[in-house]
């Protein structure tokens, strides 16, 4: 019997979904960053074994939307719904149970879910029973799992658990498919990361990646990307002074990128000003949200 499904996380942002989502499929797919709101697409890891298939997806945290862009990445969480077998409900170990509970209600979910503990590592034995007894006293969760995705602890148990749920049927993608995202998006990403690590306050949420050009020569791959801003003097910013941190956020993007595709990188920035961005739907399009 052959077991395939969907399995989607949620959760409010920071509570470490994408961490929890490259603990799983053992690459880095989802760029992660102690800042919230870093995950801004749905994205997709495939994990194929004898005798059964998972596609996850790791979705934007929960917000109230107040740009255009957070009304797309709230459309990302309510496809995520919609398409799902199985729920992973994950929550930070420290932060409010019943402020999660209530949210994780107001999905309204449909199929089974699994309550996850994230950050476990957080709490002393005592206070990490006493959350669990009130986690598993909600009674909307099949099982309620303790975690923690950074130092990979209870993985294969939460792995278990999900298995256990999966709907019978055929596998959705070819075995050895890691991802439905394109490398370039992937490279993107990196990009972006090194963005929310490198820069303070709001730049990292004012601005996008677009790789423009992806070229792979004999001895290594040509890679050009643009990254847009909202206004000059944040173009300023990202530059530095004579140039000082584009240099730097190029050369930690390079490392990361050349680590994942495992070739050699000629890597090429460029910094552009497109006010508003975030709000118009032509450029919101154009940037793949």
């Amino acid at each position: 019997m052959h077991k395939a499904g969907f399995v989607n996380i949620f959760g409010k942002p920071n509570a470490g979904k994408s961490t929890l989502l490259n603990a799983i499929i053992g690459e880095k797919l989802a760029i992660i960053s102690p800042k919230v709101q870093t995950t801004r697409h749905r994205i997709t890891g495939v994990i194929t074994e004898p005798g059964y298939q998972i596609v996850f997806s790791d979705t934007p945290g929960i917000i109230d939307p107040k740009y255009k862009l957070h009304e797309k990445m709230m459309g990302a969480v309510k496809s995520a719904l919609e398409d799902a077998d199985v729920a992973l409900l994950i929550m930070d170990a420290k932060d409010s149970l019943e402020e999660n509970l209530e949210l994780f209600d107001s999905l309204r979910l449909k199929v089974p879910a699994i309550l996850i503990l994230n950050k476990m590592d957080n709490l002393s034995k005592a206070d990490m029973d006493t959350l669990l007894e009130k986690a598993r006293a909600w009674g909307k969760a099949k099982v309620v799992v303790p975690i923690s995705a950074r130092q990979q602890k209870n993985i294969k148990e939460l792995m278990q658990e999900i298995v256990a749920l999966l709907p019978e049927g055929n596998a959705f993608y070819p075995d050895d498919t890691l991802t439905d995202k394109s490398t370039r998006f992937l490279v993107a990403e990196m990009i972006r990361e090194k963005i929310f690590q490198l820069f303070e306050e709001e730049i990292p949420y004012h601005t996008t990646v677009i790789v423009t050009q992806f070229q792979e020569k004999e001895t290594l791959t040509k890679i050009t990307a643009e990254i847009i801003v909202t206004r000059d003097t944040q173009k300023g910013i990202i530059l530095g002074e004579k140039g000082k941190s584009i240099r730097e956020l190029g050369t930690l993007a390079r490392q990361d990128i050349e680590k994942f595709i495992e070739r050699k990188v000629f890597l090429e920035l460029f910094v552009k000003v497109r006010g508003k961005w975030r709000d118009n739907d032509l450029y919101l399009k154009e940037y793949g949200y």
